[in-house]
Parts: C-alpha cells; structure tokens; sequence
C-alpha cells in the first residue's frame, strides 16, 4: 500500500515539481500547492488509518510517515499511532473540522451563484494588478465588469470573498467571515469542496491517505471548472470554456456544480467518520 501510495501521489505531482525547476507556474494544475500551505512532501506521507500498525523493516518504510503521532517500539522495528499525542496537538482544529463538515452537511445545497465569484476578483482591476498575468481575459475589462455587474453575487465562502476587488465587496449579498464558516458554508460551493482536501490534510493521520487523495482529486477537479468559468481564456492551456455570462454556460456550471457536490457530500461524511473514529465529534 505504501509503494501504491507513492506512485498514485508521484503521478499527481511530478509535473509540477517539473514546472517549479524550471521556473514556470500553471494556472490550474498548481493551485492545490500555492493556495493550501501543503507541500508535495507532505501529500506523499502514507497513513494508512488508526490502529493499523506500521511494519519498518526497510528504510524507505521509517521515512515513509508523520512521526509526530506515532509511538516506535525500542527496536525500531514498527510504529502504532498515538491517539493522546493526536488529539493535544490537533484535538480543538479537528473539532472545528467537525462542526464544519457537518453543519455543511446538511444544509440545503445553492446552486445558484454560476462561479461569479472569480469574475469578482478581477472586477474593476487593470491589467497589471490581475492574478495570473500570462492568461488573458477572455471578454475586454469592460465586459468583463459588466458581468459582475449584471449578476446578483452571493459568495458565501470566506476565503473566496476576501479575494474580492474593493469595488466587488458590496455587491456581495453575503460578507462572510472566517468566524461565521460554520453558519455560512454550504454544500453547493465549489471552494467548499475544494477546502475538503485542507481539512482532510489537516486531521491526517486520522484520514487515511486513500481519503486525503480522493479529495485531492476533487479539488483539482472543482479548480477546472472554477478556471474554464472564470474570466480567464485557458484555451491556449488545453482547457474548455464554461461561459457563465450566457444561459447555456450558467446551465453546464450548474450541472457540473451538482456532481461535486455530489461527491463533495459523500467525502464530507468519510472526513467526519475517520474523525469519529478518533473520537472528535461536532462541537
């Protein structure tokens, strides 16, 4: 399972250790490594669960795990997770994780805010001053702001919102705060899928690796459509167009929009089962 793990993680990540060397950034595909403070080190920890005990007999299996939150026995020749150890350094973060999962769970999903919130990023910004300068817009400034302007804007996630030009906060039918997440974040927004690969990282060992890597990729997937809806033109990246200024682009956003939340939900309730299994339950 360790070997399995490491090529399931290499596959994930070699391109972008590739493109850091030399120097070059993707607008899609590096998000998960510039936005979450997770290196690809960290990813390619193997946890295989509580409970399980880990067998080193080999080098590469002692340099494999985080050994903050494992006991090694006198010889060195295994290691069991430490369940005191977790919970004193992670126990309060992991409850906040689990009020926020499950209140996210089950609340009624919206599906209606068509990924504006990355049109609210740019709204009003010059050239100079937009995130990722090597792709263009793909419509002029002023139809871009145009956009913004023609939508009611209803973010209700935190860490969307703060990215927000100035001139785009008010228009927001929400001010969300990273103190009301838990009243706030609702299981149709993309970011809050997204944040489930933070959350699943955050709890390891407690997650498996096989779940902080599903959530991986449903991150990774929910950054497509967040980018091919986006004011952005990443064709020239091989990407697709999800035009969510016309009725057919809003009617793709929400169809694709459902699937994760779909698969979002499902993750939510393993994240919140691992975390029972440690006996942190919701506040």
């Amino acid at each position: 399972m360790r070997d399995e793990h490491a090529a399931a993680v290499a596959a994930r990540t070699d391109a972008h250790i590739a493109r850091r060397m030399r120097g070059e950034a993707h607008p899609v595909e590096d998000f998960l490594f510039t936005y979450y403070p997770f290196k690809v080190g960290q990813l390619a920890k193997w946890n295989p669960g509580p409970g399980i005990r880990l067998e080193l007999d080999t080098e590469a299996d002692r340099q494999c795990f985080d050994r903050r939150w494992y006991r090694i026995n006198r010889a060195g020749t295994n290691a069991e997770f430490d369940l005191d150890a977790w919970q004193a350094d992670r126990g309060d973060g992991a409850k906040f994780i689990a009020s926020l999962l499950a209140a996210t769970l089950h609340r009624e999903a919206n599906f209606g805010c068509f990924g504006i919130h990355e049109w609210a990023m740019v709204y009003r910004l010059s050239e100079e001053e937009r995130r990722h300068q090597q792709v263009p817009l793909r419509l002029s400034p002023a139809e871009t702001d145009a956009v913004v302007e023609g939508h009611r804007i209803q973010c209700s996630h935190h860490d969307a919102f703060r990215f927000f030009t100035e001139p785009a906060r008010p228009l927001n039918t929400l001010q969300p705060s990273r103190s009301g997440m838990i009243d706030n974040e609702q299981p149709g927004c993309l970011h809050a899928g997204m944040d489930l690969y933070k959350w699943a990282m955050k709890i390891g060992p407690v997650a498996p690796s096989a779940l902080v890597l599903d959530c991986f990729d449903l991150a990774l997937d929910i950054r497509t459509l967040d980018m091919e809806a986006s004011p952005y033109d990443l064709r020239g990246w091989g990407y697709g167009v999800v035009a969510v200024e016309t009725a057919a682009g809003k009617a793709e956003y929400m169809h694709r929009q459902k699937e994760f939340s779909a698969r979002a939900q499902a993750l939510r309730q393993r994240l919140l089962e691992a975390l029972g299994s440690a006996g942190v339950r919701p506040r």
